[in-house]
């Protein structure tokens, strides 16, 4: 997005969507974990980097679709 570009949004994503989301998210963050662990098993590092790299980024995922709810004790994802 090339600055002062202003994306289109339709803001039609419902609570349940949202919620939705996040149960996946949730999913995938501890699929990736069960890779990760398996990959140490097995000394495949590449494996480890690459399960590492997507459950941290679920995890800023997870913690941002947490706070659009509004869920208590969720800081801002960005501090």
């Amino acid at each position: 997005m090339h600055n002062g570009d202003v994306p289109e949004r339709s803001y039609e994503r419902t609570w349940d969507e949202i919620e939705d989301m996040l149960v996946k998210a949730e999913t995938r963050i501890v699929q990736w974990k069960e890779w990760f662990e398996q990959c140490q098993h097995d000394g495949d590092r590449d494996g480890m980097k690459e399960a590492a790299r997507n459950y941290k980024a679920l995890e800023g995922v997870v913690k941002t679709l947490k706070w659009t709810l509004g869920e208590k004790g969720v800081g801002h994802p960005l501090t």
